[in-house]
């Protein structure tokens, strides 16, 4: 922790009483400049997580904050760290370590954002970049490096007159899925080489064995945030699930996407390879579905988050990696092609949806082999997922076109894999779309239309 502690301009025991709803920023203490900027990023009451830490931050402690995806973390350390930056400018004033290149990108994003009105500038360091390129970024010298801990060790070795021994912040977010993904020597090599006299703040969905380590090690009389017990979701998430045959999976997910025409959907699944089948697959039937997974260049998985962001496609097929911190607003539905692994991970999917007060829905797969997995997870939620109501024969009606749908996408994959160029219109490889646009490129039934989202009933469930 830093020696130089500010004094708290506010009651925080006071606080603790009051409804977060009933707050604004200024409560907290944050500054006018900053509380413009929230109101700018359309923040208008504090979430739980900034309530609870904002204050504290200020004050200069430390903090472990344990909150559920969704909950606003990202705002609650970038706010203070941004208001003690504006008192005393300097570079590499702090580093925010993330496990996922997508997550330091989203998280350079609300820094630059918030920080807008005195300037601040990131630097996101992570791997799959070019090195001389982030090498440069560095010596601009910026207040903010937000990066994997993996790229950051490799320039702390090997970057000439790159050194971060006037650092005043850590953030480690997403502490537990860092731990996951084995960081942890990486972030005991990084700790040895920033000074001790600092602030640290510790954000995690869950506290395991190995953050709780991590914590001891790293936090200096923290004070602990929690406003999420061990298995929970928001309250605004409707979830649901639907259990069928697995032979007639795709037509479920087809039959449910036309149901929820028009909302954003993530759709979750196991592997690469059923993501890019899947994202082909749809898009042969007329959705707007684009592929997310970690076997894509750093280039298209970037341009397939910007796309769905920005509404250009509003179906994003994705594996886990998208599933973890990825601040998308206006996402209305998750729906899980595969029944999650565990129930950490069933919390993370689903938590992509109903943000920050909104509301949302999840649907899970459930087929005659994911019965006991589902009891798992329902067990450890302490509640029963509702069935989400079907149209039977509807469904099958659609068998037909899936089938036809499957094949071509199989038929794509399989080219693709030999390292043959498609036939049927493709651009050039170079051209900055997706996989999935280019499949978009004159791929139809054998002379057939395309089957159109939508189109198979007319009526449709909100």
């Amino acid at each position: 922790m830093s020696e130089t502690t500010i004094q708290s301009s506010v009651d925080i025991e006071a606080l603790s009483q009051k409804k977060a709803e009933d707050l604004k920023f200024s409560d907290l203490g944050v500054s006018k400049e900053l509380c413009e900027a929230c109101e700018k990023m359309n923040f208008k009451h504090p979430t739980e997580i900034q309530k609870e830490s904002i204050p504290w931050a200020i004050e200069g402690r430390d903090i472990i904050g344990l909150a559920q995806t969704g909950s606003g973390k990202t705002a609650a350390f970038a706010i203070p760290i941004i208001q003690r930056l504006w008192q005393n400018p300097q570079a590499f004033f702090a580093c925010v370590l993330a496990p996922t290149r997508e997550l330091a990108y989203q998280i350079a994003e609300t820094f630059e954002s918030l920080g807008s009105v005195i300037g601040v500038r990131c630097a996101v360091i992570v791997g799959g970049m070019d090195m001389m390129t982030q090498s440069i970024a560095l010596a601009k010298r910026p207040h903010i490096i937000v990066c994997t801990p993996g790229r950051l060790q490799d320039h702390l070795e090997n970057t000439k007159g790159f050194n971060l021994k006037h650092l005043k912040y850590l953030v480690m977010d997403e502490a537990d899925r860092l731990l996951d993904l084995d960081f942890g020597p990486k972030i005991d090599q990084i700790l040895k080489v920033i000074p001790r006299e600092r602030n640290t703040f510790l954000f995690s969905a869950t506290m395991t064995t190995k953050v709780a380590k991590l914590q001891r090690a790293s936090l200096h009389k923290p004070v602990k945030v929690e406003v999420a017990t061990k298995y929970s979701t928001v309250k605004t998430l409707l979830q649901y699930y639907l259990f069928f045959p697995l032979k007639h999976k795709d037509c479920y997910m087809v039959y449910l996407l036309n149901e929820l025409a028009g909302n954003s959907t993530i759709i979750f699944t196991r592997t690469c390879s059923d993501t890019q089948k899947i994202a082909i697959m749809l898009r042969n039937l007329g959705f707007g579905a684009i592929p997310l997974h970690g076997q894509l260049p750093q280039a298209k998985r970037l341009g397939a988050l910007n796309k769905f962001k920005a509404g250009a496609r509003n179906i994003l097929v994705a594996t886990d990696v998208a599933s973890r911190g990825l601040d998308i607003p206006l996402v209305d539905v998750v729906i899980n092609y595969d029944v999650p692994q565990s129930s950490k991970d069933y919390i993370h999917r689903v938590g992509r949806t109903a943000r920050a007060g909104r509301s949302g829905k999840s649907v899970t797969f459930v087929t005659q082999y994911d019965v006991e997995l589902i009891q798992r997870i329902e067990k450890d939620l302490e509640r029963k997922l509702d069935a989400f109501p079907v149209e039977k024969d509807e469904v099958m009606m659609l068998q037909e076109r899936v089938d036809e749908a499957q094949r071509i996408a199989t038929l794509e994959l399989r080219e693709t894999a030999n390292g043959k160029k498609s036939k049927r219109g493709r651009k050039d490889e170079e051209e900055e779309d997706d996989d999935a646009d280019k499949e978009e490129k004159g791929l139809v039934f054998n002379g057939k239309k395309k089957f159109k989202a939508g189109s198979h009933k007319k009526g449709r469930r909100n």
